[in-house]
């Protein structure tokens, strides 16, 4: 660690269909840190698992390719005892953990248990949270137990079309109808997602979300408006204002997430403050109801009636250029480098909460 500075490990890339989304993202943390307060170590994890470490920075970073550290220093044994060295010598080289990984093995409490049994501080969810909070199916089992009120839905795994899709498919016109959406159960940026209007195109769009991941989740189509709120804090969260996304196409997909750049960002949405309170109400409810820590950004579905549908948490949103989550709190009062700041603070936190409790079960 620098002298008074905290050193910050920024973990990014990943073995995940959102690989791309998390090097934008690392690319705009990067350069938004205040280098006054912190020195930043990066690692870069390659597409196929492997680990890369560069060098400190003290300074804002250069250009985003630049971010792939392909001929960075070590290898994957090399790069993870870097970030975990206080194991073997008992003094740390990263201070706090910022995983800045979307999708599967990033988000979805692979490596937030690392970290745990690393003893190592980590902005974000914990490894129970980022699993509920990446599977949807999951996910929407715990809002049904909070009270939320969410779309019609079912899932099924990939063995399960394999030997019944003629049953399933029939449960799905008879429950849902179409149009209907069709996602993997475990993925985010709306990857592998489709809109099936008939038979013929549920199959295939069943089909292409099992290249992502083994479970499916189909969900009612809703006419609706599309409202985001950031949630921040731990055990005691606060909500940002809503804001609204705008689609440049049929529906929020990847390609308008983050390629065109053509979807409107609305902030704060234009609702009555009343609704905008209860938004904002409804988004810590649905943060505590899968354990969350540090940060979320909470979706909901607004119908035309005013009722509220909550659509999904996301416990690591992107930080990039068209992201929502710190324009939001933009928006609330919070600037992108203090929000940096207070989730450092609310990782050291929870860190420090968690080395009060007792694992020795009783015994000296």
């Amino acid at each position: 660690m620098g002298q008074d500075k905290l050193t910050v490990g920024l973990i990014y890339g990943g073995k995940s269909g959102e690989h791309e989304v998390s090097l934008q993202t690392a690319f705009a943390v990067m350069n938004a840190f205040n280098y006054d307060k912190y020195e930043v170590l990066p690692f870069y994890i390659t597409k196929q698992g492997e680990w890369r470490v560069g060098g400190t920075l003290s300074a804002p970073y250069g250009e985003l390719g630049e971010l792939r550290l392909e001929n960075g220093a070590g290898n994957t044994a090399d790069a993870i005892q870097r970030l975990f060295s206080k194991l073997a010598t008992g003094q740390a080289s990263v201070d706090v953990a910022f995983p800045l990984l979307h999708g599967t093995y990033g988000e979805d409490g692979t490596i937030q248990g690392l970290f745990e049994m690393a003893g190592l501080p980590y902005v974000g969810a914990g490894v129970l949270s980022s699993a509920a909070g990446m599977d949807k199916a999951v996910m929407k089992k715990l809002f049904a137990d909070a009270g939320l009120e969410q779309c019609k839905y079912c899932y099924f795994t990939g063995a399960q079309w394999e030997r019944s899709n003629h049953t399933l498919i029939q449960g799905i016109e008879e429950r849902l109808g179409y149009p209907c959406f069709v996602k993997p159960a475990n993925l985010g940026s709306s990857v592998g997602i489709s809109k099936a209007s008939n038979q013929e195109e549920l199959n295939k769009a069943v089909a292409y979300a099992l290249r992502y991941d083994t479970k499916v989740v189909v969900e009612e189509f809703v006419e609706a408006r599309e409202i985001e709120v950031g949630v921040l804090g731990n055990d005691i969260a606060e909500a940002s204002v809503p804001g609204e996304i705008v689609s440049s196409s049929e529906y929020y997909d990847y390609q308008a997430k983050y390629l065109d750049g053509k979807s409107q960002m609305v902030i704060p949405a234009e609702v009555d403050p009343e609704v905008a309170d209860r938004i904002r109400e409804l988004a810590v409810k649905a943060f505590k109801a899968t354990e969350g820590s540090g940060l979320c950004r909470a979706d909901f579905f607004l119908k035309a009636d005013g009722s509220l549908l909550i659509n999904e948490v996301n416990t690591m949103p992107g930080f990039t250029p068209f992201s929502m989550y710190p324009l939001l709190w933009r928006e609330t009062g919070v600037s992108y480098e203090a929000l940096l700041d207070r989730l450092i603070e609310l990782a050291q936190e929870r860190f420090d909460t968690r080395q009060n409790l007792d694992f020795n079960n009783g015994v000296n």
